[in-house]
């Protein structure tokens, strides 16, 4: 939780722009902005200062930039299962639709299919995620935004891992590769690079231990004194 309050790689300037008065200071909007072109192109991740960027747009409509939007919202897209693109979202309510634009706003056109990739991986629907991700309509979506995500299939593939580590022990190869979207030996270059055990006779991955897949007997006591026990039968008796 700590990292996605203050993460690691959050320069000095940006804390007092995120942590500060100046968050509200449209000037900064540039500083902010270029530091999410630095996180798309790093594979680094700061929502906060994400959500400052949004904040801003609501308050000063005339620096609204949709490019930059849909960007927060892809980078928010590989935080799952945290709350951050609804966090995004919720700050576009108030999106300038009169703003002036060189060219046609694009966000109502992905703004849908951005909800649509966030509810498939809400809800842990990984090989559908992929078939819509790579279909021919979300072209534009791949062609002009996603490429210059650096990492991004990666990020997606790290949800993957995130949920089946707590729901399995074990599970079969075809199924985790229509999850990540690999197969052969992409995938198995990927579970050996988890630290995973392939068993390839079997087409099994053991998945390690950890405190969300096992399940552990949970010993309850309760301490009720003679004088409560008494209460509870004599109330009894007088139903």
């Amino acid at each position: 939780m700590q990292a996605w309050i203050t993460p690691p790689t959050r320069t000095e300037i940006i804390e007092g722009l995120v942590s500060g008065v100046d968050r509200y200071n449209p000037s900064n909007v540039g500083i902010l902005e270029d530091y999410l072109y630095h996180q798309i192109r790093s594979e680094e991740y700061d929502c906060l200062a994400n959500l400052a960027i949004l904040k801003l747009y609501q308050f000063n409509p005339e620096l609204y930039n949709p490019d930059v939007v849909v960007n927060i919202l892809i980078k928010a897209l590989t935080a799952s299962p945290l709350p951050d693109f609804n966090l995004c979202i919720s700050l576009l309510d108030e999106r300038p639709i009169n703003a002036t634009l060189d060219e046609p706003d694009p966000l109502p056109g992905l703004l849908p299919i951005l909800n649509g990739l966030h509810d498939l991986l809400n809800r842990c629907r990984f090989p559908a995620f992929w078939e819509v991700y790579r279909s021919e309509q979300l072209e534009n979506l791949r062609d002009n935004y996603t490429v210059e995500c650096v990492g991004f299939e990666d990020s997606i593939r790290e949800v993957v891992i995130r949920a089946v580590k707590t729901t399995f022990t074990r599970i079969g190869a075809d199924r985790l590769g229509s999850y990540l979207d690999l197969s052969g030996p992409q995938l198995e270059a990927y579970v050996k690079k988890l630290g995973w055990t392939f068993d390839a006779s079997r087409s099994v991955i053991s998945v390690p231990p950890n405190p969300d897949n096992q399940i552990e007997a949970t010993v309850v006591q309760e301490s009720i004194k003679l004088p409560q026990l008494t209460k509870v039968i004599s109330q009894a008796a007088k139903g």
